[in-house]
């Protein structure tokens, strides 16, 4: 599993080996050569190593003739905002999101403080692996130090109706777990006049529990919400672009209800399209389609989803990773927006609606996942036989092959990709009993360890 994973939406390795300093200014220069001029925003979440890896990458910045504009500890969203805020040339957040402590990486950030389009990272990873020294400079830049998360939040409040989360004051639990993401909501907080307990506020990577906002990795934590009295706990990743939901007393509602609650309230003031990627609940797609508007589909990736959000000028999209994109906001997923319209919904109507309540009118799914370790023998040519043995064993399905393979079947769907950022196949599937999702799952795995 040591192995350094390079793709167009970034890179992230183990830290000391597959991912040292060097490896990672390289990949920084390679991004630079790519640039027009102009400053670089440089953030990073809390783990340890993040501080190591900024201080090496800015000096490669500065030596670059570049100003570097150190964001510090902040949210990737909030990277996104400050590429915008100081017009710089482009951004890079230091995180490795989800993965565990022994990981770190790098997403890189356009000057439309969006994570690279998918032709934009082709051409840094190009560099990456034929690299060619950047031209010299007369006058190294120089660093100083900015803030993005007040920005964030000025937009994020401008993007809800921040009076009714005033006059009700829902309670909040946060779990930052120990990242980046408690900077800005911490702010947000105090702006809405909320009373919040904050779990893993410390931005310092000691994680409590595996990052991942999983229902099996946050089970320790879900009493606390209960135990302090909130109305709705909330859960961050690392790096605070990823929102799972929970009830007051302690329900895990999930990632995949993240992204349907706040369309919900999006849509409850703006119509317009919106756009999801092809492993998302089929929710959102639900609820677009009960108010008569079109709800696009996108290959999965940040990047892939904001294109489509662009191109058909959507009102909200995102991921069901818990990933909201509001570009009122910024064309990165955000957490920070996704708690506050999901509080929103909670107040609109002047009093508390429960998140339970607004989960249970939320159109109903059943969705499970899984994940299979992929060896070197299994990848390409090997991974491509994989998926015409899973489309075999669905032989009444109709096959999509927009992101690895697709098989929809009815009201049921399984979708099997490799990922982009672990040596792993991701297994989806969906359906609208557990019996239903559980046999496609089993119907998908079965095929793919099978010898043929």
């Amino acid at each position: 599993m040591d192995e350094l994973i390079v793709s167009v939406s970034g890179l992230r390795g183990i830290v000391g080996t597959s991912l040292t300093p060097e490896v990672a200014v390289r990949y920084a220069e390679a991004f630079l050569a790519t640039l027009p001029p102009g400053g670089i925003v440089i953030g990073r979440d809390g783990r340890a190593s993040g501080s190591m890896f900024a201080d090496a990458i800015a000096a490669a910045v500065m030596a670059a003739g570049r100003e570097v504009l150190d964001a510090g500890v902040a949210a990737t969203p909030t990277v996104g905002v400050l590429v915008q805020e100081h017009q710089a040339a482009g951004g890079m957040q230091i995180s490795a999101s989800h993965n565990p402590p022994q990981y770190n990486g790098m997403k890189l950030f356009s000057a439309a403080g969006r994570v690279l389009t998918a032709e934009a990272g082709r051409e840094v990873l190009a560099r990456f692996h034929e690299p060619v020294p950047l031209p010299a400079v007369a006058a190294p830049g120089g660093r100083r130090q900015v803030d993005g998360a007040p920005a964030h939040v000025q937009r994020v409040l401008a993007r809800v109706d921040a009076e009714a989360i005033r006059r009700v004051r829902p309670r909040v639990w946060l779990d930052a777990g120990h990242g980046a993401g408690s900077c800005a909501a911490r702010l947000l907080f105090e702006a809405l006049g909320l009373e919040a307990t904050i779990a893993g506020g410390t931005p310092d990577g000691q994680f409590e529990h595996t990052p991942e906002p999983t229902e099996e990795n946050l089970a320790g934590m879900l009493p606390q919400i209960a135990a302090c009295g909130a109305d709705v706990g909330f859960f961050q990743d690392p790096d605070a672009d990823r929102l799972a939901i929970a009830t007051a007393d302690g329900r895990f509602v999930g990632e995949e209800a993240t992204l349907p609650l706040a369309v919900e309230a999006v849509l409850e003031k703006t119509l317009g399209p919106v756009v999801v990627n092809c492993s998302t609940s089929g929710m959102t797609a639900a609820i677009a389609q009960q108010r008569g508007i079109a709800c696009h589909v996108s290959a999965v990736g940040e990047a892939n989803v904001v294109d489509q959000m662009l191109a058909h000028d959507a009102v909200i999209g995102g991921e069901g990773n818990g990933g909201v994109i509001d570009p009122s906001v910024v064309l990165v997923r955000d957490s920070i927006v996704g708690m506050a319209l999901v509080l929103e919904r909670m107040c609109a109507t002047g009093r508390l609606v429960s998140v339970e309540s607004l989960a249970a009118d939320l159109p109903q799914r059943v969705m499970l996942k899984t994940k299979v370790p992929l060896g070197p023998e299994a990848r390409g040519p090997g991974l491509a036989a994989t998926l015409e043995r899973i489309a075999a064993a669905f032989p009444e399905a109709t096959a999509s092959r927009l992101d690895g393979l697709r098989l929809d079947e009815g009201t049921t769907w399984v979708l099997v990709r490799a990922s982009n950022t672990e040596p792993i196949v991701r297994i989806v599937a969906e359906a609208a009993d557990l019996a239903a999702a559980q046999g496609a799952i089993e119907r998908a795995t079965g095929a793919m360890m099978s010898a043929g």
